[in-house]
């Protein structure tokens, strides 16, 4: 049974830090790409971020230079450090799973979900 579990969201103010983590069992790990997708209320899923299986890095364009995507293969674990937070940053955060050598922005690529972690940033 696929499971990818995030964990890290939380209530913070603007300019703060948190990272995301993002914990995958029942898949091979270093064979899918991991990818950050975040969801406001009235608003479709859009992509944050991705690393690919070599660890090539894509990111939204509003979101580069602060955010930063990475992953531990020995983990099993992907993460996301997102730091000078914005309310505009305010969604619920999901971790996505592609097995594939490409790397995509679009989210019905990706083969599995985790259920998602609240991050909400105040002014």
């Amino acid at each position: 049974q696929v499971q990818l579990e995030e964990s890290g969201g939380g209530l913070v103010q603007a300019g703060d830090s948190l990272e995301l983590s993002c914990s995958a069992s029942g898949i091979s790990f270093r064979e899918h790409v991991m990818g950050w997708f975040r969801q406001a209320p009235g608003k479709e899923r859009e992509f944050v971020a991705a690393i690919g299986r070599g660890g090539t890095k894509y990111y939204l364009d509003s979101v580069k230079g602060r955010f930063t995507i990475s992953r531990d293969n020995a983990k099993d674990t992907a993460y996301l450090s997102m730091n000078s937070l914005k309310p505009a940053d305010t969604a619920v955060y999901y971790c996505a799973a592609d097995h594939s050598v490409l790397v995509w922005r679009k989210p019905n690529e990706y083969d599995f979900w985790g259920q998602g972690t609240q991050v909400t940033v105040t002014s």
